[in-house]
């Protein structure tokens, strides 16, 4: 997991090669006004959604995996708090791993929480356990899916 500021996105360009691409892109758009929906870079190896979520309590948020994506994801309008658990170990599965999807659904519950403050990014790899959306009302926000 990473957390950071558009400001520094070159630090992490070489971790995977789309990086780069998608941190321009993130950068050289406004992106508030962005339209909701799904934006492909790359096709199905690099995509944007921008999405309106309702907040959930930490309760509520379900713990979640990818095992063929890298998530960057960056609230627009508000903080959004994120949970966080290293992937092994989860235990507790609700819903399996669903290949169509890219995503695993658990009842763990998170051993750390961050606060992620508007145009700050957070990355979780394959191997992050996280668990997004944790506010009040709606949260405006984009994530980049990321082909590993």
């Amino acid at each position: 997991m990473i957390l950071d500021t558009l400001e520094n996105s070159g630090l992490y360009e070489r971790i995977n090669p789309r990086f780069k691409k998608a941190f321009e892109f993130l950068k050289s758009n406004d992106l508030k006004t962005l339209p909701l929906g799904k934006i492909e870079l790359e096709g199905s190896d690099l995509f944007v959604n921008v999405v309106e979520i309702a907040g959930k309590t930490s309760e509520q948020a379900r713990m979640e995996t990818h095992n063929r994506y890298i998530d960057i994801q960056i609230p627009l309008n508000k903080n959004e708090t994120m949970g966080w658990i290293a992937g092994n170990k989860l235990t507790q599965t609700i819903d399996p791993y669903n290949p169509d999807k890219d995503i695993a659904f658990f009842a763990d519950k998170a051993s750390n929480f961050i606060t992620v403050q508007p145009f700050e990014f957070v990355v979780f790899f394959p191997e992050d356990g996280h668990q997004p959306g944790i506010a009040e009302g709606m949260i405006h926000k984009i994530i980049v899916k990321i082909l590993v």
